[in-house]
């Protein structure tokens, strides 16, 4: 009887000894799995923060964009304008010259 008490003792050992093993195993994963985590969560914090000065940039782009687009409206408008003075003093020019000629 004593010896089966024995044998069973060693069993329950073996098992707690397979059960500490495996706890050390998982605690180790644990801190792998978290240390993963943490690089994962910096790593989204920096995408992040990059996605922010990007679209920073690309409404600062966007904003000199409009403005360039106004300006070129504005020039545009003014050759427009100076190309209709143009044509008005040849206009007026020929008709001197007509005019000068007939005479």
């Amino acid at each position: 009887r004593n010896a089966e008490a024995i044998k069973g003792l060693r069993k329950h050992e073996r098992r707690v000894k397979e059960l500490t093993y495996q706890t050390e195993e998982d605690r180790k994963n644990v801190l792998r799995l978290q240390d993963l985590v943490d690089k994962l969560q910096a790593k989204v914090k920096s995408y992040k923060r990059q996605a922010e000065e990007a679209e920073e940039q690309s409404n600062t782009n966007l904003a000199k964009l409009r403005k360039l687009q106004h300006e070129l409206e504005e020039a545009e408008e003014r050759a427009d304008i100076a190309e209709s003075q143009v044509n008005k003093l040849r206009m007026k020019s020929r008709e001197v010259h007509t005019k000068v000629s007939a005479e």
